[in-house]
């Protein structure tokens, strides 16, 4: 059974015809109609991405690789739009429509009353379009095309109350952070057409060998491998789309969007399209040992330091925001240590628990009248008992609790990066082991502590509050749009006057069900996909581990066996075993240890000892205010920006003087005026003077034509 075309091309083409019709006809079609044709576009995306999939699966299709459209030819070099689908493809399709599907329902319910309604919903479904043009492409120029659109709209989605300073000010930091890494994300693609001649994936994984043997020129007897500079420059451009550090600065700003978009980009998505790009690229990244240090140092670094700084947030959303750094973090450790089908399916588990999570913070948002402050918060769990399990079980997820969906994919990580470190040869495997797995504690400190805050003790918000926003500019609360008529009718900021309990105390309710049901569709996977699903995407097996099958992404991932450590793992712990022994196996691994204190010591603070994070503050000062900073990086990049504006300036008043007032208008001037003295001198207005030169020039001719005839 041969995957259609017709069926790729719909898959594609349905968001896009949603957000046209929602864009451009919003107003006429209303708020049902804009959301009718958004959600059935992203609905047939989604089922016929799942038809892919069995079709791949269980029917054994072959993968589809082929060019439907050509843009245009220029010597002999063509630019396509072509699909390559297999199973990585197919299952980050059915990831991106899955989620986008839900929230887009969520949708309905969280912006009910906001006047850009139509406008949201035509976002987010050519958001989802873009996506699949990048996930769904068979050559390097549609992916930088889905790259840039996904990056467009989520600028577009993220400045969504663009009434908001706030808001105007994170999509411009998202945007100019993007460009950063995009920048090196072409001079990647440029390498590869370069070396290659070709920027079609097969084409150009069949003839890596043409990359591996040429050098690069970087500066005086001193020459790179091109295969690395071509690597390092497409991680560069993942660094800057799935938020690795130093370029992760933009994704915590990136909250002041509606938390469907922090569900549906932030989560689930674009964050993990350079996880899923590095992946494509396995073929090109394993023929480079240096690249992979790269990506695992970065990687490890990410998941374990910011982590840390989500212990500090107030704001429900940050703390969710600083966990997606985090993961995206282990994702990347994944890839640096070859694990390419362990990052690849931690990101589908992570898409689940993580949009689960998101999605709960807005219930909780809406439940708490627009707050986001934890502090304001507490004992919600009777009032909104949908959320709060839906909520918890995202948490277990997320913690990497055994049985749970994050606990397959996430121990896989770890296990993968203690194999690098056992069988390394650098101190860069331990460092990340040592990262991920301290990074256990740090994350079930952060979301136990987001839970207890939330759900359990004392119902702050019928206390007085006199601190309003939080202290470290995190804080800016979410709007809806009974809330901006208010605003905007008395002139003021969006958030500035949102009812945050200042004028007595609010009493929180449950979400409507259109809210509701997308929390419990999501939290089903976040329990058992990882069950069923490990053994075939991890190790090779089916879902009980006993039957041995080929790889899941073979032919998709291209690492050796004897590289991929997920090989080791599954002869060690899996094979004839199966997801529920793997499980009792994670009860007395060292995660699990470290998981397991950092649910203790938030226990103890936050439900047995709440007095205690006061002591510790005090105690803990200089940390406290480090990891409150964010180690300083937001006003690196701020003053980076500024001083290299400063410099850029100060180079062109330079060049501004020198080169084009000093050389092209003065010295023009210049040389305009030598000329007119010469030619005034030469005519001199005497007519004796016209008569020698003429004379002077008539022996001239005549000496020369004697010489000539002679």
């Amino acid at each position: 059974m041969a995957i259609s075309q017709n069926h790729l091309l719909l898959i594609v083409l349905a968001p896009l015809f949603g957000a046209i019709v929602a864009g451009l006809f919003g107003r006429r079609i209303g708020r049902a109609g804009a959301h009718t044709v958004t959600i059935a576009g992203v609905a047939v995306s989604c089922a016929l991405s799942m038809y892919v999939l069995w079709q791949l699966v269980a029917q054994g299709a072959a993968p589809f690789n082929a060019n439907v459209y050509t843009w245009f030819e220029v010597g002999g070099f063509q630019a396509h739009v072509g699909f390559m689908v297999d199973r990585l493809t197919a299952m980050m399709m059915v990831v991106v429509t899955f989620v986008s599907l839900l929230v887009h329902v969520y949708t309905i319910g969280y912006m009910a009353d906001d006047p850009g309604y139509q406008r949201f919903f035509s976002y987010i479904s050519l958001f989802t379009f873009s996506m699949l043009m990048l996930v769904m492409s068979n050559n390097f120029l549609q992916l930088f095309f889905g790259w840039e659109a996904v990056g467009l709209v989520s600028y577009l989605l993220i400045g969504f109350w663009f009434k908001r300073p706030t808001a105007v000010f994170a999509n411009l930091k998202a945007f100019l952070v993007n460009r950063v890494g995009d920048f090196g994300f072409l001079l990647g693609i440029a390498g590869i057409l370069w070396a290659i001649g070709s920027l079609d994936y097969a084409t150009v994984f069949a003839n890596v060998g043409e990359i591996t043997g040429r050098t690069l020129p970087v500066w005086t007897g001193v020459e790179w491998p091109a295969i690395t500079f071509v690597c390092i420059c497409l991680f560069i451009g993942a660094m800057g789309k799935s938020a690795q550090v130093p370029l992760h600065v933009w994704l915590p700003d990136s909250m002041e969007g509606p938390t469907p978009i922090s569900a549906l980009i932030h989560a689930a998505t674009m964050v993990t399209a350079g996880i899923f790009m590095v992946a494509r690229m396995s073929p090109l990244f394993e023929q480079s040992p240096t690249a992979l240090e790269l990506v695992l140092f970065v990687g490890a670094t990410t998941a374990f330091f910011t982590g840390l700084i989500g212990i500090v947030q107030n704001d429900i959303k940050r703390v969710v925001a600083y966990s997606t750094l985090s993961q995206l973090g282990y994702m990347t450790v994944a890839l640096g240590v070859s694990a390419y089908s362990a990052a690849v399916y931690h990101l589908m588990t992570h898409a689940f628990f993580k949009a689960l999570l998101f999605l709960a913070a807005g219930s909780v948002i809406i439940g708490m009248h627009h707050e986001q402050d934890m502090r304001k918060m507490g004992g919600l769990r009777k009032h909104m008992p949908v959320t709060y399990w839906t909520s918890l079980i995202g948490t277990l997820a997320l913690v990497g609790t055994p049985l749970f969906s994050g606990f397959y994919s996430k121990d896989a990580i770890i296990e993968a990066a203690h194999h690098a470190s056992q069988h390394g040869t650098g101190w860069v495997a331990d460092y990340a082991y040592w990262a991920v797995l301290l990074g256990a504690f740090v994350t079930a400190f952060y979301s136990f502590r987001l839970l207890y805050l939330t759900f359990h003790g004392p119902e702050r918000f019928r206390e007085p509050h006199a601190h309003g926003h939080d202290a470290h500019g995190a804080q800016a609360h979410e709007s809806h749009a009974h809330l901006q008529h208010a605003a905007d009718e008395h002139g003021h900021g969006a958030h500035a006057h949102d009812d945050h309990g200042h004028h007595g105390p609010v009493e929180p309710h449950e979400s409507p069900k259109v809210v509701t049901i997308p929390l419990i569709l999501l939290a089903i996977p976040s329990i058992f996909v990882g069950m069923f699903t490990a053994g075939p995407m991890l190790f090779g097996t089916d879902w009980t581990g006993k039957l041995q099958q080929l790889p899941f992404f073979l032919g998709a991932i291209d690492v050796a066996a004897a590289r991929d450590p997920l090989v080791a793992i599954a002869n060690e712990v899996w094979n004839g075993k199966g997801p529920f022994a793997f499980a009792l196996h994670g009860f007395v691994t060292p995660t699990f240890a470290m998981a397991f204190g950092g649910f203790l010591l938030a226990t103890v603070m936050y439900l047995w000892k709440p007095e205690l994070p006061a002591r510790a503050r005090r105690l803990f000062a200089t940390p406290i205010r480090i990891l409150e900073a964010k180690y300083g990086f937001d006003h690196l990049w701020i003053n980076g920006f500024a001083g290299g504006g400063v410099v850029l300036g100060k180079l062109s008043r330079v060049f501004d003087s020198a080169v084009i007032d000093g050389v092209f208008v003065n010295g023009s001037a210049r040389v305009v005026e030598l000329t007119a003295r010469l030619a005034r001198r030469v005519q001199s207005g005497y007519l004796y003077h016209y008569a020698f030169a003429m004379i002077l020039g008539l022996i001239v001719l005549l000496a020369v034509l004697i010489r000539s005839l002679t």
